[in-house]
């Protein structure tokens, strides 16, 4: 189990994660080593170089600091290994110890330079007290670069890690250092930190009783002015990468939103105000998916012009006077069906006959405002003005006409009627829908009545054809006016061409009350 938790352990980032921070420290101790033999002035008189504090010390102090290092991340990091080996969700305290990993570790690092920059220290003093200042300053130097290095180069190497454990549960401001307090922090180590060297060894020369010379001071200068740039440009990127990055990764997802993608998705690795804005962001496309399957859903059931006009222009009862265009079509003898016939079967036909009814109509863009049992309600002109809405209309029942009499087991009859009606939100405050009221859909549903005892099953009023572009008028035959049941005026009635109407037509007389 040891060996298998070793190999699982190899395979994540953690060994990256640690060689790197040995690897900065590392640089640290051969900059301050270096710095320490060539760089420090010594006094006038002495050779440049006199410092003989060897390597047996430093090297000493590296490996029993690394060990140490080594020993102390190990028990910050046992949470964090245990949830990635277990897998799942990290528990509260699992996230913050990896979220806070490059944090600790880099304070861990900066608490061990200081205490072997000490010892360090000491050891050079003993041979040469006047550079006892210089030393302090220049460890002091190192610690707080070695800090900013091991907690920038951490952050990005853990990346991964942070994004995993920011996955699950709740997110807070108090996970990880804020983008303030790193563009300070890289400020203080990049910038300040050595330019304080520098003008406390102008102020050694300028004010101590040992005398460095011209050409040691002027080197020592020089290295630490590069240490400045080197360290400032280093930390600036780390930093600035910190930042630019996630701002380059939300960027690129609202490119891809505007292009029209739905499943946008961010990584969250962040925990600071980043970590917001991914979140942010994540949480709109989360409530943007819900409000479109709403919009989807609510457009299924009251039809998508309807959604769409509730969500520009909101939801109040009354209506308004429209001039429409209404189709009826209802099944022929849907009840001998329903009890000659399976229930599965059954469903099978009305779901057929609704899927063309619902494709026919929205194909001429007319709008299907309700299901009544067998029969459909389509309504052209409304919610949306149309002027063209009886063409649209007379249209769409000759190619429902056609389409329907293809499916094996279905009879139909089709009704078309126009004018004038209400259309608009009926029904309490709570419970409503959009409909439309008036002569138009009574005469249309008349038609259909009429119409399923007619050769073509398709009747249209004389209204609904006068209004209609010639074009459309082309495909259609007037005929005699009849007496409507529930209706004063007598309708002309008029059907498609090229039908077997005509063969029955004069079944109909003039003079008949039918209902």
């Amino acid at each position: 189990m040891p060996l298998e938790a070793v190999k699982q352990t190899m395979r994540t980032r953690w060994p990256l994660y640690l060689t790197s921070m040995l690897l900065a420290n590392a640089f640290g101790a051969v900059l301050v080593w270096a710095f320490i033999q060539y760089g420090l002035p010594v006094p006038e008189g002495e050779p440049i170089g006199a410092r003989s504090t060897g390597l047996a010390i430093p090297a000493t102090v590296f490996i029993t600091g690394g060990l140490l290092s080594l020993a102390a991340s190990a028990l910050m990091l046992r949470p964090v290994m245990r949830w990635q080996m277990r897998g799942g969700p990290p528990s509260r305290q699992e996230q913050m110890a990896a979220l806070h990993a490059p944090l600790r570790q880099a304070i861990l690092h900066l608490s061990l330079w200081f205490v072997g920059g000490a010892v360090l220290g000491a050891s050079i003093i003993v041979h040469t007290p006047a550079l006892a200042g210089a030393v302090i300053i220049t460890e002091c130097m190192a610690a707080t670069i070695v800090f900013g290095f091991t907690y920038m180069l951490g952050e990005r190497i853990l990346r991964p890690v942070a994004a995993e454990a920011l996955t699950e549960g709740s997110f807070d401001r108090t996970l990880t250092p804020g983008v303030g307090t790193r563009m300070a922090m890289t400020w203080g180590m990049g910038t300040f930190a050595p330019t304080i060297a520098i003008v406390l060894l102008c102020v050694t020369q300028i004010s101590s009783e040992v005398k460095f010379s011209a050409q040691s001071l002027a080197i020592s200068i020089l290295l630490l002015c590069g240490v400045v740039i080197m360290q400032a440009l280093a930390l600036s990127m780390l930093a600035g990468s910190s930042i630019s990055d996630p701002v380059r990764q939300l960027s690129q997802a609202i490119e891809q939103v505007q292009a029209g993608a739905r499943d946008v998705h961010v990584e969250v690795f962040d925990g600071s105000e980043i970590g917001l804005l991914q979140v942010g962001f994540n949480r709109m496309m989360e409530e943007a998916a819900k409000r479109r399957q709403l919009q989807e859903l609510f457009g299924q059931h009251v039809g998508a012009e309807v959604a769409q006009r509730a969500l520009d222009y909101g939801t109040e009862l009354g209506g308004e006077t429209r001039f429409v265009a209404v189709l009826f079509v209802d099944m022929v003898g849907s009840t001998a069906t329903a009890a000659e016939h399976p229930p599965t079967e059954v469903v099978r036909l009305l779901n057929e006959f609704f899927r063309i009814v619902v494709d026919v109509i929205d194909r001429h863009h007319g709008f299907v405002n309700k299901f009544v049992g067998d029969a459909a309600l389509a309504i052209f002109g409304a919610p949306l003005d149309r002027p063209d809405a009886p063409t649209a209309a007379l249209a769409a029942a000759r190619e429902l006409r056609e389409t329907l009499r293809q499916v094996p087991g279905l009879d139909i009859g089709i009704g078309v009627s126009a004018g004038l009606a209400v259309a608009g939100n009926i029904g309490a405050a709570n419970r409503f829908e959009y409909t439309v009221i008036g002569d138009p859909v009574n005469e249309a549903s008349r038609l259909t009545e009429l119409a399923k005892d007619q050769p073509g099953r398709t009747l249209a009023s004389g209204s609904a054809l006068y209004f209609a572009e010639e074009s459309e008028q082309a495909s259609w035959e007037s005929g005699e006016e009849v007496q409507l049941r529930g209706r004063r005026k007598k309708t002309r009635l008029a059907w498609p061409k090229e039908s077997d109407h005509a063969n029955g037509a004069s079944d109909i007389d003039s003079g008949d009350s039918l209902g």
